[in-house]
């Protein structure tokens, strides 16, 4: 169990996709890890127990507090850092980054205030806003023969993420897969995006996708 105050993002299916994913890596013992937008920092946890040297990085002070309470209630060595995206770690390289960042489509809706709870999930006009610069930032994280786990709604384009990575270099492909209904968010939000083309009349689900894409070795 860990702890979430209110503003914090719920570990849920895209969080379980992606430590599935993590598992199936089967990353070596001590391997580096990054855990972008972290929230409770379940993901960056996980890899923790699994004997990788874990960093979490969130832009909320809220979810860096929380990740780094839990981990000391879970006993589990955690570097936690406050900052947007990959800036606390600039000039360091991972043997593996995850990446569940917020994806939800604002579809009309006003976007959220600087400090507002809605940074957990909020993306933008096409969902896209944290997924571009994941993808941009990727390639110079990554070790020689890293890899990059990332999540997200395929209503925010799975073919632009693939496109993204392999045009930066990287070898991107879809490793895992699923519905996901929708949450009180999109529930929200389903009579704006309906009106935007961006689902059909009555859907009330999603896909959800697990992006894998590795660094080579080599040039």
């Amino acid at each position: 169990m860990l702890l979430r105050p209110p503003g914090v993002y719920r570990p849920q299916g895209d969080t379980r996709m992606l430590a599935r994913a993590l598992r199936r890596a089967s990353l070596p013992y001590g391997a580096r890890v990054l855990d972008l937008c972290t929230g409770t920092g379940a993901l960056a946890l996980a890899a923790a127990r699994a004997g990788a040297n874990a960093t979490a990085v969130d832009v909320s002070r809220r979810a860096v507090l929380t990740a780094r309470l839990n981990a000391a209630v879970h006993r589990v060595p955690l570097r936690v850092l406050l900052g947007d995206l990959a800036e606390p770690v600039a000039g360091e390289t991972f043997d593996a980054v995850l990446a569940n960042p917020p994806y939800v489509i604002r579809a009309g809706a006003s976007g959220p205030a600087p400090h507002s709870r809605a940074r957990a999930w909020d993306a933008g006009a096409d969902g896209r806003a944290l997924l571009d610069r994941v993808c941009a930032e990727a390639p110079r994280l990554l070790a020689p023969g890293g890899l990059l786990l990332l999540v997200h709604s395929e209503l925010c384009g799975v073919h632009t993420t693939l496109a993204a990575l392999r045009a930066a270099g990287l070898k991107a492909a879809v490793v895992d897969r699923g519905p996901e209904p929708f949450g009180p968010v999109m529930r929200a939000r389903a009579a704006a995006l309906e009106r935007h083309g961006v689902i059909g009349a009555g859907q009330r689900h999603e896909e959800l996708v697990v992006i894998r894409a590795d660094r080579p070795c080599r040039p």
